[in-house]
């Protein structure tokens, strides 16, 4: 078991680690070039390619999706009580609480625990989550509604013509599939590397209680997914990746967010590190909590 934990997690640190040497030896990485090459193309081949080549049940999609709304639900309705009662800023803090880092480490984690299966499900949650990011999460964030942004965000157009294939039942040409595969396979490494070399250039400031949030952030995403797997009766790669993806630190968007609608975005930085260090330290105990269950 602990060579299986070991294998599944030892390609998300190397990459990460790439990144963040990367960084620290002061070579050259353009993180919003490389950031919009994940968005804009590669990711969207992935999930094209992912959906249509493995070609999950509609059903598992649904419910996973559900799960991954219901979870964000209750997360954020938790996290605005908690942020109330201390008295913090709900525009900086709250999408740091409640969106994981579902891309760069959730989608890596449940391919290499599930295999394609695990990915294409992972897929669902990840779509459910970018919806929910870029529609409540950066109206919190910047303070006002943003629903055209979703009209221009091409993930959310790759799962759209995807979904819509697999209900008509329709396989687009060879030529089509092979490249959207190839482009999607180099995601995962960026992604990784990506997330290692923005570990690199953020600085921990306000430790005490950005601490305490981080590991509020990793604690209520795993409570709240272990009481709706175990209510709703999940089990096998279901239950695993909806774990998994809750269990994630916080997401690098918003740090984003916070940077670009000013926010108190050094201590949102912060959580980013101390979420994702103490997630790579919990690691082993998650995998192997969720590949004994």
């Amino acid at each position: 078991m602990l060579q299986q934990i070991f294998t599944i997690i030892a390609p998300v640190l190397v990459m990460a680690f790439i990144g963040f040497a990367w960084v620290r030896l002061r070579m050259p990485f353009d993180n919003n070039t490389i950031t919009d090459l994940i968005i804009n193309i590669g990711t969207p081949c992935l999930l094209f390619s992912t959906l249509l080549i493995r070609r999950p049940e509609l059903s598992a999609l649904g419910e996973i999706a559900g799960v991954g709304l219901a979870m964000l639900a209750i997360v954020g309705l938790l996290s605005a009580v908690v942020l109330k009662l201390a008295r913090m800023e709900l525009k900086t803090y709250w999408p740091a609480m409640v969106f994981p880092n579902a891309g760069n480490m959730g989608l890596p984690l449940c391919l290499l625990a599930f295999g394609n299966t695990g990915l294409s499900l992972a897929v669902a949650f990840f779509c459910a989550m970018t919806i929910t990011q870029f529609t409540i999460g950066q109206s919190v964030a910047s303070g006002h509604m943003h629903p055209t942004i979703l009209l221009r965000n091409p993930i959310l157009w790759s799962i759209g013509i995807a979904i819509a294939c697999l209900a008509a039942d329709v396989t687009p040409p060879d030529v089509i599939m092979t490249t959207t595969d190839a482009i999607g396979r180099m995601v995962i490494p960026l992604m990784l590397i990506s997330l290692g070399t923005s570990l690199g250039r953020l600085r921990i400031v306000t430790f005490t209680r950005t601490f305490a949030l981080s590991v509020l952030r990793l604690g209520l995403g795993f409570g709240v997914a272990l009481g709706l797997v175990t209510v709703l009766g999940l089990e096998g790669p279901v239950r695993g990746v909806v774990l998994i993806q809750s269990s994630m630190p916080t997401a690098v968007f918003s740090y984003l967010f916070a940077l670009r609608y000013g926010g108190k975005h050094e201590e949102v930085g912060a959580m980013v590190v101390i979420s994702t260090i103490t997630a790579f330290l919990l690691l082993p105990f998650l995998m192997g909590f969720v590949l004994t269950g």
